[in-house]
């Protein structure tokens, strides 16, 4: 049995990737570890926290004695690296804990399995989860143009440059002492279990309510989206086939502009709760551009797709009104959240 260890499995992309493997994997033992911040949540997992080959474990990669006990007390084998602080207004308000986080956390990981390896690297992988946004931007009147995997990287927020930081750290682990490491560079993601900060949720949560959904600037920000269980095959593919030591661009060749998604979204929603279409696009307002925006992110999947035979299986016209009915069939997990009754989900689990 291999034990791997997925770091931020409680959040919104984690969740989905420890559901896929502890169901596609019986064999393996995932072992979830998350700090359970804000945007950790337990009732992601309820589905699968009683299969025999799933642990949990509250633990913060910040602390490097933590990751060094837990690597050895479960022998790890793989481990695949989500945890991180991701939001970039967050990021802009807090850099220091995006640091922390991002920066030092990753490279906890990194000694803690170095020194439990020492060496002995056979069957053992490091898989780094990182963002397009260490690529920087694109230029709207460049629509051809898209990041490539040896895309210089300039990073424009203090997320971003978190995320660039430990990314290095990774490949220098990989280029210093032979650790086999990969890394993946993905676009936006969406789908069931986002936290509502994030754009999508936001502005269906706020349609729902009749409250403003705020567009930053004109809205003219562009972003490949890529739906959230593409993203976990596609880590499945790489963790499994992908060449040690290189990097993968994940994406799904499915540019909107911010605007044009939320009306579209606007559309939709309308429709399922039997409104008059359109009529929501009266909540949309338009307010201060974040600073450092970025105007467009497009990720190039072309060597992820001709060397390992991952596409999009999830058509976004299809993945988009999941999404959106998702939310709206389970408006009980998004008020728990904004209560915060959500934290008191892990409390309940081990009383």
């Amino acid at each position: 049995m291999k034990n791997i260890l997925i770091t931020g499995g409680a959040g919104f992309i984690g969740s989905h990737v420890v559901r896929h493997f502890v169901r596609k994997y019986p064999e393996y033992h995932i072992i979830n570890l998350d700090a359970l911040t804000y945007a950790g949540n337990l009732a992601n997992l309820h589905d699968i926290e009683d299969e025999p080959n799933y642990t949990f474990l509250r633990a913060d990669i910040r602390h490097y004695e933590q990751m060094t006990d837990i690597m050895q007390k479960h022998k790890v084998d793989g481990v695949i690296h989500l945890a991180a602080e991701s939001h970039v207004d967050r990021s802009i308000n807090a850099p220091l804990t995006f640091a922390h986080t991002n920066v030092i956390g990753t490279l906890n990981l990194l000694e803690a399995a170095r020194h439990y390896w020492a060496g002995n690297w056979k069957g053992k992988h490091f898989y780094h989860i990182s963002t397009d946004e260490v690529f920087g931007a694109l230029e709207l009147n460049q629509p051809d143009a898209s990041f490539q995997e040896t895309t210089p990287y300039a990073p424009h927020s203090p997320y971003s440059a978190s995320k660039a930081g430990s990314d290095h750290f990774v490949r220098a682990f990989h280029d210093t002492y032979g650790m086999p490491t990969v890394v993946t560079n993905c676009s936006n993601n969406y789908g069931p279990n986002q936290f509502p900060e994030k754009l999508i949720p936001l502005t269906i949560h706020n349609i729902l309510f009749g409250k403003p959904i705020p567009i930053y600037g004109k809205g003219e920000n562009v972003r490949d989206w890529l739906h959230v269980e593409d993203h976990a095959r596609a880590i499945d593919t790489i963790f499994h086939r992908g060449r040690i030591g290189e990097t993968y661009n994940i994406g799904a060749r499915n540019e909107w502009k911010n605007i044009d998604l939320v009306k579209l979204i606007i559309n939709i929603t309308d429709r399922l709760l039997n409104r008059p279409s359109g009529s929501s696009e009266a909540l949309i307002t338009y307010v201060t551009d974040r600073p450092g925006h970025d105007l467009r992110y497009a990720i190039d999947s072309s060597k992820l797709e001709q060397e390992l035979g991952w596409a999009p299986g999830i058509s976004f016209e299809k993945g988009i009104e999941n999404t959106i009915r998702w939310y709206l069939d389970n408006q009980k997990w998004m008020d728990n959240i904004i209560s915060g009754k959500y934290m008191q989900y892990y409390d309940k689990q081990n009383a």
